[in-house]
């Protein structure tokens, strides 16, 4: 198979995937289409970007294309899971998409919003419904929401569900499900929480997995920066004036963090804005638009509030704070090198991370190259982190750079973005990147 034609899809959506420029399956979609047209229970293992959403949203559209039906006030006939608000979204604007050119009704669900609109709405009638479990179980607790004609049931992004705490409401749902019925499940990474949910909801899976778990993009560059926490605005500043960060995704492990990122990128000149749960889910989508449309340049996120962020060209991700979570810099850094385009993730280590990065590289069974040559370079972070470490993973293979670009070999040249070899920067660690690349390149 080379093409969505050899698929056996409706017209109407070959027309949409074309009119999209979408002519090529991933691998993913390549390997779980087949299976889901004919029925079968999945278990999908994908990482972000990987175009998982198609995957299941084109065989749900292909079943409507073949069993044409009149939607029914408060009973869908498809439901989808997902635990954000942002990745509703997404996936209910991705169907919509592709459907585009079929008389479907498809609805979101979730919180931060007006329910009484989405009361209307399921009353009306509705094909397929999108929802984050929270908001979906009040709305079947008023008896608006009845799923006993549920014969497609998805559930995106299940090892970010269990995270976030939404296990037990996902067995309350998936209990008053038809027993005959489709199921779907999807996760970047596949925990034994995760197996065990999956054994409980499907039948006889057909499982897929387009990359190993916990393996990062193999088109995403890498680079780690040791720097003093106080020092992280600065450094940001610095990056930020580099050019090449044409859009970039700044993570935070804090919503005041991500607040206090996105004003002083502001304050300097920096078009940005900041996403996390406790914006209103106008300013979110506001801001989410904005990063789309490249009216902003940077955009400001904590992991909950990243899932569903699915922007094309995304030049840069920079860790402003490392995960304690190693798995979610899977997840971030996934954010960039979409579609099989190239990036760049770019991500700060102060001296209290020093363990998140132990996890991190364990994780992804790989060091993370370190770039010394930028002006905040801290050298004695770099130096413990290679203790922690051990000799045979993190080397000083030359003088290294120091705090403001004062290494043992003098300063630096060429500033971020790499304009000059620093004399006597040489690499702190095996894999590093010596000073004549810029941080940004």
């Amino acid at each position: 198979m080379t093409d969505f034609a050899g698929l056996n899809l409706a017209q109407p959506i070959l027309r949409a995937l074309s009119d999209e420029g979408y002519t090529t399956p991933t691998p993913i979609q390549e390997k779980s289409i087949p299976p889901l047209l004919e029925g079968r229970d999945l278990l999908g293992v994908a990482q972000t970007g990987t175009g998982k959403t198609a995957s299941f949203a084109l065989p749900i559209l292909q079943s409507f294309a073949e069993n044409s039906r009149k939607a029914v006030p408060n009973r869908p006939f498809v439901l989808i899971l997902a635990p954000t608000r942002e990745l509703v979204t997404q996936i209910a604007e991705s169907l919509r998409t592709y459907g585009r050119q079929m008389p479907l009704r498809i609805q979101t669900v979730f919180g931060g919003t007006s329910m009484r609109n989405q009361i209307v709405a399921m009353q009306r009638g509705v094909h397929i419904l999108v929802a984050t479990p929270g908001r979906l179980m009040d709305l079947m607790k008023q008896r608006h929401v009845n799923l006993d004609s549920v014969d497609v049931f998805v559930l995106d992004e299940a090892d970010r569900m269990l995270d976030m705490g939404f296990i037990g409401d996902v067995k309350r749902i998936a209990k008053v499900l038809p027993h005959e019925r489709q199921t779907v499940l999807f996760s970047a990474t596949m925990p034994k929480t995760v197996e065990g949910l999956a054994n409980e909801l499907l039948n006889d899976p057909v499982k897929v997995e387009v990359t190993p778990a916990a393996t990062t993009v193999e088109k995403i560059e890498q680079r780690l920066l040791f720097v003093a926490k106080d020092d992280k605005r600065a450094l940001l500043g610095e990056l930020m004036n580099d050019p090449r960060i044409e859009r970039v995704l700044i993570f935070t492990r804090t919503k005041h963090g991500a607040d206090r990122v996105a004003r002083h990128l502001h304050d300097n000149g920096v078009k940005s804005d900041a996403i996390h749960g406790n914006k209103a889910q106008n300013a979110r989508q506001r801001a989410l638009k904005g990063f789309r449309d490249g009216d902003i340049r940077a955009l400001v996120a904590t992991d909950i509030a990243a899932r569903g962020i699915d922007v094309d060209g995304v030049t840069h991700v920079i860790n402003f704070d490392l995960p304690n979570d190693a798995e979610s810099y899977v997840h971030r850094i996934g954010r960039t090198a979409r579609a099989g385009a190239s990036g760049i993730a770019i991500s700060f280590c102060a001296h209290d991370e020093r363990g998140c990065l132990r996890d991190i590289e364990k994780c992804i069974r790989q060091p993370v190259p370190v770039f010394a040559g930028h002006p905040y370079h801290a050298a004695d972070i770099a130096n413990s982190a290679a203790n922690d470490s051990g000799p045979d993973v993190r080397k000083n293979n030359g003088g290294g750079g120091g705090r403001n670009g004062q290494g043992r070999g003098g300063p630096s040249r060429g500033g971020p973005s790499g304009g000059g070899a620093k004399r006597g920067g040489g690499r702190s660690r095996r894999g590093s990147q010596g000073g004549n690349r810029g941080m940004a390149a």
